[in-house]
């Protein structure tokens, strides 16, 4: 199980930062508002499969055979923070934009630390691999359509209520689907970056020369 008591306040204004908004005091005391609320809300769930390699169900593209390369088996995972979050968001955007903005930069931290914390499980759990990080539909040529399959393998819209709209985009929107490689041998330290985002042509955060930090 996953708790979260606080959320990485940095990562949330460097978001804020990507959106053109600065920070004041007014906003300062908005955060801490708004960080209370999703706390509240958020309702930390995951799910994930280990899968011998090779697994043609998880596979479509050479970014993901690069990925992988090298690894013996795969975790297949997701993660969502749940649909009372999107509901904040949803309700601030109708009243109020300004903290519509920050509740959703703030989501983003929270799911983000869900699947950190994941990541600290999995590691553990498999503490005699190496493993890579996590890779989800949408990075470069890894098709999003996969998002319906990993949610499919997990079970995960009667598990945990994870599903995908027809546009292959998850729901509740606070929530990832990803691969990790395990590995007997050292991995290649690869670096996620613009190169494999799918968002690198719309990024706000390349748009004033930042990056998201990913």
């Amino acid at each position: 199980m996953i708790e979260l008591e606080k959320l990485n306040r940095n990562e949330a204004v460097r978001y804020l930062g990507g959106a053109g908004i600065r920070l004041n005091y007014r906003m300062d005391v908005l955060m801490d508002e708004c960080e209370k609320a999703v706390l509240e809300k958020a309702s930390p769930k995951y799910l994930y499969v280990e899968k011998d390699l090779p697994c043609p169900q998880i596979m479509g593209g050479k970014d993901i055979e690069s990925h992988l390369n090298g690894c013996e088996k795969a975790i297949v995972m997701c993660a969502t923070v749940g649909s009372e979050v999107d509901k904040l968001i949803r309700i601030s955007q109708i009243s109020d934009m300004a903290r519509a903005v920050v509740m959703d930069s703030l989501a983003s931290v929270a799911v983000e630390q869900v699947c950190n914390a994941f990541d600290k499980i999995i590691a553990e759990k498999y503490s005699d691999y190496n493993m890579t990080f996590r890779f989800s539909p949408g990075y470069g040529d890894y098709p999003i359509e996969l998002q319906k399959i990993i949610l499919q393998m997990l079970d995960a819209p009667k598990k945990i209520g994870l599903c995908t709209n027809d546009n292959f985009l998850l729901t509740p929107t606070k929530s990832v689907t990803a691969v990790l490689g395990l590995s007997k041998n050292p991995i290649e330290r690869k670096k996620r970056g613009c190169a494999i985002c799918n968002m690198r042509e719309t990024c706000k955060f390349r748009r004033k020369g930042l990056h998201c930090g990913v």
